[in-house]
């Protein structure tokens, strides 16, 4: 017998393939800022997120979506927006759409993220692909009764970004001419911005990026055997390294011009697979 919390991404998944048929092989997840993506789809259906099951969206930059397409020749579904811990949402929501893209059969999972840099060799508006995480958030969705239908107990983390994909992202990008950076991310709960001291420690540590998503979002997917690539947008200098407050507007503005040089890269990827 299922809980209530397993019927929720399996209704979604069913609901998706009565909507949308078989399952593409790729899904992205649509970061803030990066919703124009979804304007290179072509053969495009759309539903929203109410209409399959998805939680709606509270946070600015995230319009609650599903979209299926082509993009580069490739049939993709796009998630436009995702939940956050800070919304004060149970984990469930924040990957409920992971996981019932995992159960329609998807296998790979492409994520796009705003991030503040923790050092001044990245700046606003830079590309970066993430090669690893550290959890600060305090949280993990697989915490409580294990959903064997999706995966293990313990699922090894190891090369929770998949290296094989990472490569290829280094290749397109190189090819295109498109500088990308690769580094950690480390993700808080938010949702305040970072103190200059957290900044720092987070330097410290070894990461390279920080955000309030993604890793929930990897260790659902990683758990539920799908390969994942995270490409970041450096939105805003961290706290104390500039004199600059961030804030979401100008997040949202940065990442949005930084979209023009991240999109040729995701739609030519994704012509590969």
């Amino acid at each position: 017998m299922l809980s209530v919390e397993q019927h929720e991404y399996v209704r979604v998944a069913d609901e998706c393939r009565r909507r949308f048929g078989p399952p593409p092989k790729v899904a992205i997840i649509l970061g803030s800022g990066v919703g124009g993506l979804k304007d290179s789809l072509s053969d495009v259906q759309v539903a929203t997120y109410g209409e399959v099951g998805l939680p709606l969206m509270s946070v600015p930059g995230h319009h609650g979506q599903v979209l299926v397409g082509q993009l580069g020749g490739t049939r993709v579904v796009m998630l436009g927006g995702r939940k956050h811990s800070y919304e004060g949402s149970p984990l469930e929501e924040v990957v409920r759409g992971v996981r019932a893209m995992a159960a329609w059969g998807v296998e790979i999972l492409l994520m796009t993220s705003a991030v503040g840099s923790l050092n001044t060799s990245l700046q606003p508006g830079d590309l970066v692909r993430v090669v690893d995480h550290i959890n600060l958030m305090g949280i993990n969705p697989l915490v409580g009764p294990n959903i064997d239908a999706l995966g293990p107990r313990f699922p090894d983390l190891a090369a929770a970004y998949d290296p094989i994909l990472g490569t290829q992202v280094d290749d397109v990008a190189e090819s295109l001419g498109i500088e990308i950076h690769q580094g950690v991310y480390a993700a808080v709960r938010g949702p305040s911005f970072e103190t200059p001291a957290e900044v720092r420690m987070l330097g410290l540590m070894g990461a390279a990026v920080v955000g309030m998503s993604v890793v929930p979002e990897t260790i659902a997917a990683v758990h539920a055997g799908m390969r994942v690539v995270t490409i970041a947008i450096v939105s805003n200098e961290g706290t104390g390294l500039s004199d600059s407050p961030p804030n979401h507007e100008a997040v949202t503005e940065t990442v949005g011009k930084a979209a023009g040089r991240l999109c040729p890269i995701i739609e030519k990827l994704v012509s590969q697979w």
